[in-house]
């Protein structure tokens, strides 16, 4: 495990995350996912921390409303979110990690635009 920094492109929200240097990440090809490029890096609550720009974020829910995503108000930004897949961890948007701590990135197609019928094949939240 390493600590991997990361935020938003405007710097305001800034966090790090206890992950190993060989990342395991999922792309969702659902719209808000599709849409981002996001690359999910979902982690247990207890491995990420927010360290600076909390006042500097805004929520947006849709859907089921479970997923709470946030994003940076000044920059637009979206660095995690809590998600619906995995409601008691975080999920890490991967392509805003300080590329320096990353040894490599392996990518998961995940098939979330029929997310009902796929959640079951999503790995649990590590230990």
């Amino acid at each position: 495990m390493v600590v991997h920094k990361g935020g938003c492109h405007c710097g305001n929200v800034k966090f790090e995350v206890d992950a190993p240097a060989d990342l395991n990440l999922s792309e969702c090809n659902c719209s808000i996912c599709r849409m981002s490029g996001y690359l999910a890096l979902i982690v247990p609550k207890a491995a990420f921390r927010l360290l600076t720009g909390e006042s500097d974020l805004t929520t947006y829910q849709f859907n089921s409303g479970v997923a709470r995503h946030y994003f940076c108000a000044r920059c637009g930004i979206k660095s995690f979110y809590v998600p619906r897949s995995h409601p008691d961890g975080i999920s890490v948007n991967a392509r805003c990690i300080d590329q320096s701590t990353v040894t490599s990135a392996t990518l998961e197609p995940f098939d979330g635009q029929n997310w009902e019928r796929n959640i079951g094949s999503l790995s649990p939240l590590p230990d």
